[in-house]
């Protein structure tokens, strides 16, 4: 069958508080997609920014962001009962600390109204939240440190387990808070979208930071020397987005360690983002069949070596015990055969990029890659430029030869990039997925991430209003009918 998807982070999402949350408007927008034919809303990962505000070098794989948890819900469950603020956010940009202490004045708030109850106590006590909480309670009591600058005995913590000072011991029962309401929220917004029949299209990041909890409590999932440094790191080598490749600094994982028992690492990281989304995209997926080991000495990503991981004895665990378990692989970039091997071994969609494919260099028009059954296509993802601002890019020959291709291809209605919507809608792949800002036609400043740099304005780009969007949503409405 067919689906259409939009992709759009939930920090995109419109309210007054300068950033996107789970609360009425993350319903809102559910109501809006499901009233265009729209059955999957794919977003970015949920779990807590760290490094340059990514949502892909967080603090911990399983825990949510208090960024998104919605003062206007906790206010209905009468945590909050003085007049939240109720004047517009008009900024188009998540201003992260500026949001993050605002926002924190009031879920303090919350937490001096709650009362834990037998569910509360039981969710606190699993192993997986109290280890992120004492890592919060001690990264803030070091300033924001990455951990490997922390004393000695908060270092080692997860190994000894040693009784917490009643400052810390506060500051954990604080984040225990946070985190049992954020997946309290969360799952209202996923019920309400099954109630839809809207799918949710999470993403994991293949790696995780070495500044993360994942790493400080399991150190020995992963290859560090003896003070928990890594020894070598993750990225890609040079490619279209960079001449020195990618650094990214990921810690490379210890794939000898975790076979040996039984990759229970991988188990409980997937399992866990599966009871959270109905679809879970591999960030990276390649990593499964080789990954880029680059020294943690070198400077650039340059220096490095490709080595074979045992992605075939990951993927039959995981599917072994993950009942109901839906992977999709994002297999872009310059890929050895044997990527697509694993991949189709699996029988998991793979991704096309249009932005990517379409090449307008040539005497004519065309597209390298012709979208295929089985395969997610997208008319850009979260790094790259707006279909606008990369149709803009090309120069008046190109866009000549773009033009006449898509009048031949039968895409007449509407501007260049209503045409190459229409493209996408009529292909064959079963999953068509369309960035928010394709849908609004929107230019190179509303790009949500640019490979290879860090900070502003990456992660930054959100809405103000539903209303544009859903303006362009009805627009090609009956293209979406026809393709469902």
């Amino acid at each position: 069958m067919k689906q259409t998807g939009i992709l759009l982070a939930v920090s995109s999402l419109p309210t007054p508080h300068g950033v996107g949350d789970l609360g009425q408007p993350a319903l809102d927008w559910i109501d809006i997609l499901a009233e265009n034919g729209i059955t999957i809303w794919q977003i970015l990962p949920l779990n807590p920014t760290g490094y340059g505000n990514s949502p892909y070098q967080p603090y911990s794989s399983r825990a949510g962001d208090e960024l998104y948890i919605s003062l206007e819900t906790l206010a209905e469950e009468g945590l909050l009962t003085e007049p939240l603020p109720t004047e517009e956010n008009e900024s188009a940009r998540v201003e992260y600390e500026t949001v993050r202490a605002k926002k924190e004045s009031w879920l303090k708030k919350a937490y001096a109204s709650f009362t834990p109850d037998a569910e509360y106590e039981a969710f606190a006590k699993q192993d997986w939240v109290r280890e992120y909480c004492v890592f919060r309670a001690m990264k803030k009591a070091n300033s924001s440190r990455c951990w490997l600058e922390w004393p000695k005995e908060q270092r080692d913590w997860p190994q000894t387990k040693q009784a917490l000072s009643p400052e810390l011991e506060t500051e954990a029962g604080y984040q225990a808070f946070l985190q049992y309401e954020f997946l309290r929220q969360w799952n209202r917004v996923r019920d309400y979208a099954h109630s839809k029949n809207i799918q949710i299209m999470g993403d994991v990041p293949f790696y995780v930071g070495i500044d993360s909890v994942d790493v400080w409590a399991g150190r020995e999932n992963f290859l560090l020397d003896s003070e928990g440094y890594p020894t070598y790191i993750a990225g890609v080598p040079p490619d279209y987005f960079s001449a020195t490749g990618q650094r990214w600094g990921n810690p490379i994982y210890d794939w000898d360690k975790l076979e040996k028992d039984g990759f229970a690492f991988w188990v409980e990281r997937i399992g866990y983002n599966q009871k959270l989304f109905d679809i879970i995209r591999i960030d990276h997926f390649r990593a499964f069949d080789t990954f880029w080991k680059i020294p943690a000495s070198c400077p650039t990503a340059i220096d490095g070596d490709w080595i074979e991981a045992p992605g075939y004895a990951v993927l039959d665990t995981l599917y072994e015990k993950i009942p109901g378990l839906q992977l999709v692989a994002e297999d872009l970039g310059d890929l050895r055969p044997e990527v697509l091997t694993l991949r189709d071994h699996y029988h998991l969609k793979g991704m096309k990029v249009l932005e990517f494919t379409l090449d307008t260099k040539g005497k004519r028009a065309f597209d390298r890659e012709p979208a295929k059954e089985n395969q997610i296509l997208y008319t850009g993802t979260h790094d790259n430029d707006t279909l606008r601002g990369w149709y803009d890019s090309l120069n008046t020959a190109g866009k000549r030869k773009l033009r006449r291709w898509l009048k031949q291809q039968g895409c007449t209605q509407g501007n260049t990039v209503e045409r190459l919507i229409q493209l996408a809608l009529q292909a064959p792949a079963e999953y068509v997925v369309l960035p928010a800002q394709d849908v609004m036609e929107l230019p190179n400043t509303a790009r949500m991430n640019t490979p290879g740099t860090v900070g502003s304005p990456n992660w930054e780009w959100r809405l103000t209003s539903f209303d544009s969007l859903e303006a362009c949503l009805k627009k090609i409405s009956r293209l979406i009918a026809q393709r469902n």
